[in-house]
């Protein structure tokens, strides 16, 4: 085997949004970060540099993550007793907070709500890249599990101290160390008054085995549900500060379009609005919506544009244009055996094109940002997966040093993968800079639509061969610009060949739930069920056939033994399918029911049975709710969701022309957890989206015998003409 490979649990490198982050280094020695906590306990870290990632869906680098050094705080004890925790990531939906909240309370073994979670706060968490690639639960939840144990390891040994007794004697729990033949305790607020100590994280991984979990485990009501309900919780769109103005910004006719005069003057007289141009950005601030709606109308412009393509050729022109000669690091190849050999001796042989279009992220909460300067600093907060990011393009548009930019992000309206740039936080804060007041800048559904990034269109090219005996001989998978996730193929091929192709691509483009996993399992998956009805198998005896991987074959058995595949009857119209995969160390089978009216051309999913290994289990009801919505969300992609342009246009930038999933799009869903405690944790807010797809298409194909190889597979929100 050749050329690179992306392992399961890896986190695949494809990023276009986003730079690479700078290491960084502190100017605050040790006793002065001590000072300024106050008393009590705090666990640092001091350790060897680790490999970091970003992700999307075109680069394969890496680049080396500096994880905080000693004067990063994780974990604060103070003599009040609560427990406050600083982490990097950020909440948006994934509730991440709780499960990293259960996992310190496990560790440290206090109660959960003793537990308070500081978040993606970049003068008070330690750096950290961004909450992307279902890395929060595998690194960050280990990492905090690891500083619990360092601070209860140190609470035991000021205890010891104390008592003069053996550390090994004594017992932690329920906040406060117990020396059982002493008859005596002290709790963790007593042994915290008047210190000032540090502890480093140990090397090693003292992880409690998930069979000895307490809070961890457990089925835990989200942090903060009532909140959220409730309406008191503060999106970013909902914040207000002293003074604070408006924002809107002069957007470009058309993509790369580029600004040849402006006329400001008009809005510039309007009472209370200022107006400001730097280069080809235009902005301006007003004291209320309406009249920085009306400020930016008034402003003359004229751009000059170039001739660009349109979604009618998308497909041709991401073959034409891909890179004939990609740096290594953007490349993906991997070869086995012979291919040509293979498929011309297959007795059975498919080959077959699979192409993907652009769908946008479709938040609730669309891109906002509320900046403020003083004394030269600047503080914005803005919802972003990346807030040490965003803070690298404030500095870098405004020259600033890191102790001159600060990024808060408060709990955030949903992502996706599409907050990862902070194009938001920098306009706010260059009008913010103008009118020497704080702005809110909230961005409209038609800008969210037209100027945020897309998940990569793909063409994708399979061919597959089969023995008589229902054995796969070969297997070759061209994947032109969607991008390299999960895409070689987990089942058993002597003969292979896996080539990822970069295009220069027509639209701005970046990550998405699960990257390109989507788009290669539904090509991947829609190709093998093909290959099993060529040689006249049932689809999941083929797959079964040609698949050694454990944990796989489980999933694939669990989901198929909760849906029925076996002797399953089907009513008039009505097909199943099934489909499954790795990605990211996540393990997934589905299983789909569909419901075809031919004449009406209307396709509707009636069951869905999704299985899902993640290996140990932090919150079985979270965990079902993230897979319930990822399977809510696959179906937009799967069956509808398409961005149509033309020319640097966007055509349907709105949700009446966009069809996202309704309320009556939504199946019947049953979810099925294996919980692998002999495994460590995986993330899950990505891999359940990829098995939807190929399952609902391999489930057409039961009901009316037409294969659909194109996502979104219908047309208009019906079947394609020609199906």
């Amino acid at each position: 085997m050749s050329g690179k490979h992306l392992n399961d649990t890896a986190l695949e490198i494809e990023r276009y949004e986003a730079r690479e982050l700078p290491l960084h280094r502190f100017a605050l020695d040790r006793r002065s970060f001590m000072k300024s906590i106050g008393g009590g306990i705090a666990v640092l870290l001091v350790a060897e540099n680790t490999l970091g990632f970003q992700e999307s869906g075109r680069r394969g680098g890496g680049m080396q993550e500096e994880m905080p050094r000693e004067i990063d705080v994780w974990l604060h004890i103070p003599p009040d007793g609560r427990v406050t925790v600083f982490t990097g990531k950020v909440e948006i939906g994934q509730n991440i907070r709780t499960s990293l909240s259960q996992t310190v309370a496990d560790e440290l073994h206090v109660s959960l709500d003793a537990i308070d979670m500081v978040m993606g706060d970049t003068q008070l968490t330690p750096f950290d890249m961004g909450t992307f690639g279902s890395r929060s639960t595998p690194q960050m939840g280990t990492q905090l599990r690891r500083v619990a144990f360092a601070a209860r390891e140190l609470l035991v040994g000021l205890a010891a101290k104390r008592w003069n007794a053996d550390a090994k004697m004594l017992v932690a729990e329920n906040g406060k160390v117990s020396d059982p033949a002493g008859n005596r305790s002290l709790s963790y607020a007593d042994l915290a008054q008047g210190q000032l100590l540090a502890q480093d994280i140990p090397a090693e991984d003292p992880v409690t085995p998930a069979t000895e979990w307490k809070i961890a485990g457990q089925p835990v009501h989200k942090i903060g549900a009532r909140d959220f309900v409730t309406g008191r919780h503060k999106y970013t769109p909902d914040l207000k500060r002293p003074g604070m103005l408006y924002g809107k910004v002069v957007r470009p006719v058309a993509f790369g379009a580029t600004l040849t005069s402006a006329d400001l003057s008009a809005a510039k007289a309007m009472p209370g609005v200022v107006a400001v141009r730097d280069g080809d950005f235009i902005g301006v601030a007003a004291p209320d919506e309406f009249t920085a709606e009306r400020a930016a109308a008034a402003i003359k412009t004229e751009w000059k544009t170039t001739p660009q393509s349109s979604s009618r050729e998308l497909f041709d022109y991401l073959k034409k244009n891909a890179e004939t000669d990609p740096q290594e690091e953007n490349r993906f190849r991997q070869t086995k055996g012979s291919v040509a050999d293979a498929l011309a001796s297959a007795a059975h042989r498919v080959d077959a094109t699979y192409t993907i279009a652009y769908i946008a992220h479709c938040p609730l909460e669309p891109r906002a940002a509320l900046a403020e300067w003083n004394d030269g600093k600047v503080t914005v907060w803005t919802g972003t997966q990346r807030p040490f990011g965003v803070r690298q393009e404030l500095t870098e548009a405004f020259h600033l040093s890191d102790d001159k930019a600060r990024v808060i992000v408060p709990d955030t309206g949903a992502a996706y993968g599409g907050k990862h740039s902070g194009e938001c936080a920098v306009e706010a804060a260059r009008i913010a800079q103008a009118a020497g007041k704080p702005v809110h800048l909230l961005w409209t559904r038609e800008e969210e639509f037209t100027w945020a990034y897309f998940r990569p269109a793909g063409l994708i090219e399979v061919k597959g061969g089969v023995s008589t005996d229902g054995l796969l001989t070969a297997w070759e998978f061209h994947n032109y610009n969607s991008g390299a996730a999960a895409i070689a193929t987990v089942y058993e091929v002597p003969n292979q060949l896996t080539e990822f192709h970069p295009v220069n691509a027509p639209l701005r483009q970046g990550s998405y739930r699960s990257l390109a996993a989507a788009a290669n399992h539904f090509a991947r998956e829609s190709h093998m069920d093909d290959l099993a009805h060529a040689c006249g198998m049932d689809p999941l005896d083929f797959r079964m056939k040609n698949l050694q991987d454990a944990r796989l074959r489980d999933v694939y058995q669990a989901a198929a033994q909760q849906f029925g595949w076996q002797g399953r009857k089907k009513a008039p119209g009505h097909g199943f399918g099934i489909a499954g995969g790795i990605d990211k160390g996540g393990h997934i089978a589905t299983c789909a029911e569909v419901a075809v009216d031919h004449s009406s051309g209307e396709v509707q999913i009636v069951r869905v049975v999704e299985t899902f290994d993640c290996g140990a289990v932090v919150n079985p009801d979270g965990l079902k709710n993230s897979i319930a919505g990822a399977i809510t969300m696959g179906i937009g992609g799967a069956l509808y969701e398409a961005i149509e342009f033309d020319d640097g246009k966007i055509l349907n930038p709105h949700f009446a022309q966009y069809r996202v999933p309704r309320f009556k799009d939504e199946p019947q869903i049953e979810v099925v957890l294996v919980d692998r405690k002999d495994q460590p944790s995986f993330g899950a807010g990505e891999t359940p989206i990829v098995g939807l797809a190929p399952a609902v298409g391999n489930a057409i194909f039961d009901a009316i015998g037409v294969r659909l190889r194109s996502m979104p597979m219908l047309s208009g929100g019906t079947l394609p003409a020609n199906a």
